[in-house]
């Protein structure tokens, strides 16, 4: 969520600009006081912690079950990570800028760096996950995935023009989620099988709904629609060897 608020409060200004992109995003459920659309922040707060950040990373650790509950770079990987990052923000930041020269008012970008800040801290604040100790019903992988493509889709589906009712069923849609998946994850018999089958669900709702998704620059429609179905047969391909590499890892233990 703080990447999230980092990218399009600072690096694009979304969140601020009544015309980024002249797709006039600000519009549905705006917020004068703020000066931000109610429904544009919280599908931003959507997009980025659900589809930019935590579904590949659940792809990815099960694809490789013996390493996904420790961590990937010491501090040379970590550092050189962050210096890409602060790479790639400013390119970001000053090919936005030259597009549309638009800058958010400095109490907009101070209260954006609060809320970041706010977002890091609770990070390493928050307790650490522990294992599920808990008994109660739980949904299998399949009925999981389901279920994360079922909502997903949902969100997905939900059209701005609806303003503050758009607002509403997304934030329904999270709660709903955020309490299944809670709820579940605290109970024995959660396995990384079933982390895999949630981002497997989300991946492919995101998916499918690329073909109906229309671009926002000028290009070829057929281009589009190809490189949409090359990236869906790739994920799909993915979620294979994710599901082979984490059955083989449970097979494998005692």
């Amino acid at each position: 969520m703080a990447y999230a608020i980092f990218e399009e409060a600072f690096t694009t200004q979304s969140l601020f600009n009544p015309n980024y992109l002249h797709l006039h995003l600000l519009s549905p459920a705006y917020i004068p006081s703020l000066g931000i659309s109610a429904w544009w922040t919280l599908w931003m707060l959507n997009v980025h912690p659900i589809w930019s950040i935590a579904t590949p990373i659940a792809l990815i650790e099960a694809c490789f079950p013996d390493r996904a509950r420790t961590p990937w770079l010491g501090k040379w990987g970590i550092a050189i990570t962050a210096v890409l990052f602060v790479l790639g923000a400013v390119m970001s930041t000053l090919i936005s800028l030259k597009q549309d020269p638009f800058v958010a008012q400095p109490v907009q970008l101070a209260s954006a760096a609060v809320v970041c800040a706010a977002l890091i801290a609770a990070a390493f604040l928050a307790p650490r996950n522990r294992k599920p100790a808990a008994y109660g019903w739980i949904p299998n992988p399949l009925l999981s995935g389901m279920f994360a493509l079922g909502l997903g889709s949902i969100l997905l589906l939900i059209p701005s023009v609806w303003g503050w009712l758009a607002f509403l069923s997304m934030l329904m849609c999270d709660l709903v989620a955020l309490l299944a998946v809670w709820t579940w994850s605290r109970r024995i018999g959660w396995s990384l099988q079933h982390q895999l089958a949630l981002a497997a669900g989300a991946a492919l709702a995101y998916g499918w709904h690329s073909f109906l998704q229309q671009p926002v620059v000028p290009t070829s429609p057929s281009v589009v629609r190809v490189g949409n179905a090359i990236f869906v047969l790739a994920a799909v391909w993915l979620i294979w060897f994710a599901t082979k590499r984490s059955r083989a890892t449970v097979a494998i233990q005692p």
